[in-house]
């Protein structure tokens, strides 16, 4: 095995899940090789997933559209935060990139300041300034943590069998979660039930072709309270206030509703205490299942293979209708679809038999 790399620079300037999915790779390496400095480049969106983690040394919230944002404005400012980094960057004299962008700006810039060992991969040709590289066109067949793992071998390191998506919750956290139950009268032993009707932001205007009815979500709520007196808690990002209200409008017995009433660690920590989640695919269900929270999730145009609850256990139930045109979003394209028939023929008695059988495991 080659000697480990004493400093490391990670680069994801990509969403809440992207992330995750990179948290096995970093726990793995940090545990091989527990003197190693590494150091992790994300967008100021996601800053926060990585903190309390004991796998990374420092965090740098960072990236190409963080950057157009400032510039729009203060150009200045914009070029006095890019040099400040570039400077550190190379004062640091890190022996090994991994670069999970996908583009090859960030692999350029670290072959000019002299970062050695260069890993990624190289979509469209875009990662040339890598000196190794797995060539993709997409992500198809495994789960991109299995894609992201595939990187170890660079470092003559065997890839792991599994691993877990880890975001971890610091004391206050866990306090302000504790508030949270004790100011909307729910204890520990309520069997609290979290809904989760948005789908993250990393899709912007195209989110609609992966959402699972609003009017689903709440008859599954009301199924639930009528069942098991569940307690609801509706939660999404302040983007999606509207989705979260317009449910719970929908509902019989009204929820609780925290959607845009929290920060991303703040989500986590209700989530830890919930006994049960119900979501559409995307960040907020790798949040879900890194807290070890049972879940729910509703797949429609993506592949739950790739981009499905990681690892695969009896505790995440993935809900999907077999059709010829799914998965139709491949190579990170989606095609319109009019009529979203993957997500239509998805009932709500399919969740209620699903979340019957979670609560056996």
């Amino acid at each position: 095995m080659k000697q480990p790399s004493k400093r490391i620079l990670v680069i994801n300037p990509f969403g809440i899940g992207d992330v995750l999915f990179t948290t096995p790779l970093i726990h793995t390496i940090k545990q091989s090789f527990p003197q190693s400095f590494i150091a992790y480049i994300c967008n100021y969106r996601t800053e926060s997933i990585l903190k309390e983690n004991p796998y990374i040394d420092k965090i740098i919230p960072f990236s190409r559209g963080d950057i157009k944002k400032i510039a729009k404005k203060s150009k200045i400012e914009a070029l006095k935060k890019s040099f400040s980094l570039i400077r550190w960057v190379k004062k640091t004299k890190f022996d090994l990139l991994f670069d999970f962008s996908l583009e090859y700006r960030y692999n350029m810039v670290a072959r000019f300041l002299g970062i050695p060992q260069r890993i990624g991969f190289n979509y469209k040709n875009r990662g040339r300034f890598l000196t190794d590289k797995i060539d993709i066109d997409g992500y198809a067949g495994e789960h991109i943590v299995e894609y992201n793992l595939d990187l170890l071998k660079f470092l003559g390191m065997k890839k792991v069998a599994t691993g877990r998506l880890e975001l971890f919750l610091s004391k206050e956290d866990k306090q302000w979660a504790e508030n949270f139950l004790e100011n909307n009268n729910l204890s520990k032993d309520d069997f609290v039930v979290g809904i989760i009707p948005g789908g993250g932001e990393s899709w912007g205007r195209t989110a609609f072709y992966r959402l699972w009815a609003k009017e689903k979500f709440a008859q599954v709520a009301d199924g639930l309270i009528k069942k098991y007196n569940a307690k609801i808690i509706i939660l999404g990002s302040l983007q999606e206030k509207k989705i979260c209200q317009d449910v719970a409008n929908l509902m019989q017995k009204k929820p609780i509703i925290a959607c845009g009433k929290t920060s991303v660690r703040q989500f986590a920590a209700i989530l830890k205490k919930c006994k049960l989640a119900i979501t559409n695919d995307g960040g907020p269900l790798h949040i879900v299942v890194s807290q070890d929270v049972k879940s729910i999730s509703i797949f429609g145009p993506v592949d739950e293979k790739v981009y499905g609850p990681y690892p695969s256990s009896k505790r995440h139930i993935v809900l999907k209708k077999e059709l010829s045109c799914r998965p139709c979003y491949k190579k990170f394209k989606m095609p319109e679809c009019k009529d979203r028939k993957c997500l239509e023929l998805i009932t709500a008695e399919d969740v209620l038999e699903a979340a019957e059988k979670l609560l056996e495991v």
